[in-house]
């Protein structure tokens, strides 16, 4: 059994620059497990915290799976985050020392079990992001250019 991608946040690519990742399991209910598994889970918003050594996921959307009997449920309630002991030692410390973020890259299945891939990094200024957008726009003409170049 593979690795299945269910979601990427394309989001963080964008406004952070990602110098580390690290690969974490996430602690869910039965009926949340069977809502990423059918695809419906959301992380572009979400960010991890740590409080009192353990990590947590906030503002992850991960909708009521539409079979499940479960009461009250909250679709953005906080998610620990399962890491190792070390790996959340050297996560505190980078994120506090180097002023970095931590952000939910991507989810997917291992094995059958739903991970969730973090990046540790800065955030990048509104120049810079403009700088990408109009790099990306150039490289899209020239290669339109070329294209029809070649098909002549």
């Amino acid at each position: 059994m593979g690795i299945k991608l269910i979601t990427k946040n394309k989001k963080a690519y964008f406004n952070y620059e990602i110098k580390e990742k690290y690969e974490a399991g996430i602690q869910l209910l039965g009926s949340e497990v069977k809502a990423i598994k059918s695809g419906q889970v959301n992380i572009s918003d979400s960010f991890v915290k740590i409080i009192g050594g353990e990590a947590f996921l906030w503002n992850a959307d991960i909708p009521k799976y539409k079979y499940a009997t479960v009461e009250g449920y909250d679709p953005f309630r906080s998610r620990k985050l399962l890491l190792k002991r070390a790996e959340l030692r050297e996560l505190q410390r980078k994120a506090e020392s180097d002023r970095m973020t931590i952000v939910p890259l991507s989810v997917f299945l291992a094995r059958g079990m739903v991970k969730l891939e973090i990046g540790l990094g800065k955030g990048k200024r509104s120049y810079e992001k403009k700088k990408r957008i109009k790099e990306r726009d150039l490289e899209r003409e020239l290669h339109r250019e070329r294209r029809s170049f070649m098909v002549k």
